[in-house]
């Protein structure tokens, strides 16, 4: 079992909901605690920022592949440095954003992108580490994530099977066995159809980890659709409102949505169940109701029975429609009006 602060991960309970803030703060604090509230509002279990610098994630140049040219690229016109600049969060907010979240009872937690992002994370005491999924192959903060004995989420986007065993194995390799690996498509936005959420059940056989699904789709079907395949964690980039801009806006969830998306996720969850055939204990009341053999007219003892006479309708207190051919012919013991239920006792 993993857990999270109070709230466990698994299949014994609802899933475990993240709300992703991003770079959706547009650079004010006071809109990134809004955001805070508007997570809250909406039920999730989690707020998550990212912890990083244009310098700790880039390097300050503004040609070549430090730029941004490819025409499908949400983030085209722009380098990397400056987009970065653009969408970090900046760590003198961390704390305050974390005791706004503290005080709806939210679990709050970051993406690191380098060592220094741990470091400076541990002085917070954050319950749990996200791995996004540019670093999943980063095994050196892989390590010093899991070193720290918290648990550990794993974006998958774009790492093979063989690079998600490095991955798995490293923060095993310090101890730690709290991992969760996220299903993710790393296009933004992605789309259902190359979603693969089918991975989920075998990557939770394949590594023996929680799995779950981080989100990059528009709407929420496609993580209720993971949640019926096994997905214990949900994670969703959120904003405040798509048309007021942001670095991640085209792809998040308004709070409308995003309160969907706890609500439809977890009756997914409940309705997943078990293996169950005939009627279930609250389907009892209804068999009364389905299809039986009735007297269809007023019939005297002796009377023939004859398709004129008896039909199959509801509701269902007489004999099983499967006696139908079987009674046809047989004589009646005793007078019985229309509407008297069909039973052994009536026929000679």
């Amino acid at each position: 079992m993993i857990k999270i602060g109070h709230k466990e991960i698994g299949r014994h309970t609802k899933p475990f909901i993240i709300a992703e803030m991003s770079g959706n703060h547009n650079q004010s604090l006071e809109r990134a605690l809004l955001l805070v509230d508007l997570a809250s509002e909406a039920g999730v279990d989690a707020l998550k920022i990212q912890t990083y610098t244009p310098d700790t994630i880039t390097l300050d140049v503004h040609t070549g592949e430090f730029f941004i040219s490819n025409d499908e690229n949400l983030w085209k016109g722009q380098s990397l440095y400056n987009l970065y600049k653009e969408a970090y969060t900046p760590w003198e907010w961390h704390e305050a954003i974390f005791n706004r979240a503290k005080e709806h009872g939210l679990l709050a937690f970051s993406s690191p992108f380098d060592e220094t992002a741990v470091d400076f994370l541990e002085t917070l005491d954050v319950p749990a580490y996200k791995i996004a999924s540019f670093e999943n192959v980063s095994i050196p903060l892989i390590r010093k994530v899991a070193k720290t004995g918290k648990p550990i989420i794993i974006s998958t986007g774009m790492a093979t099977a063989a690079e998600l065993d490095e991955a798995v194995r490293a923060a095993r390799s310090e101890g730690n066995e709290q991992i969760v690996l996220l299903k993710c498509t790393s296009t933004y936005p992605a789309t259902p159809t190359n979603s693969n959420i089918a991975t989920i059940p075998h990557m939770s056989v394949l590594f023996g980890t929680e799995v779950g699904l981080s989100d990059h789709t528009m709407g929420v079907g496609v993580s209720v659709a993971a949640v019926t395949l096994g997905a214990t964690v949900i994670e969703k980039h959120f904003t405040t409102s798509r048309a007021e801009g942001g670095v991640d806006s085209a792809f998040s969830l308004e709070p409308h949505e995003l309160k969907m998306l706890v609500e439809e996720t977890e009756r997914a969850w409940q309705s997943i169940g078990q293996v169950n055939y005939g009627p279930t204990e609250v389907e009892v009341p209804s068999l009364e109701h389905r299809r039986s053999l009735y007297i269809a007219h007023d019939m005297k003892a002796g009377d023939i029975i004859t398709k004129d006479n008896v039909r199959d309708v509801r509701p269902g207190l007489g004999l099983s429609t499967k006696y139908y051919d079987l009674v046809l012919g047989k004589a009646i013991k005793k007078d019985v009006t229309k509407g008297t239920p069909l039973s052994w006792e009536l026929l000679l």
